[in-house]
């Protein structure tokens, strides 16, 4: 079982990003599936989530509204986070994640940093 995050980099104000995450081992679709961040010295915060395929439903916390994206693409097995409009605060190290009852699976982290 893994998640196997990328797409990270350093890039401009204003500028976009789009994360990656590949899952093998077990179905993305069945899992509730999200992306984290954390900065040195806080919480990890939760960025966005699509609930299981079934009957997807999303979130976005407020500070990414209208600027991130979040999509799933259950015939390649991947989770996607398409990132527009970065802020320099939106610098972190972003992870995936997959959960479904007592299962939690975390990817490894990839950096973004938002910078001039």
């Amino acid at each position: 079982v893994q998640l196997q995050a990328s797409g990270g980099g350093l890039v401009q104000p204003g500028g976009s990003l789009r994360l990656s995450c590949a899952a093998s081992g077990f179905t993305l679709a069945d899992f509730t599936v999200g992306w984290f961040r954390q900065v040195p010295g806080k919480e990890r915060q939760e960025v966005s989530c699509i609930s299981p395929s079934a009957g997807s439903l999303y979130y976005y916390t407020d500070s990414v509204k209208g600027r991130f994206t979040i999509s799933r693409d259950d015939r390649k097995n991947t989770l996607e986070l398409q990132m527009n409009s970065l802020r320099p605060e939106d610098t972190a190290v972003y992870y995936c994640n997959a959960q479904k009852g007592r299962l939690n699976y975390w990817g490894q982290g990839t950096l973004v940093t938002v910078s001039s």
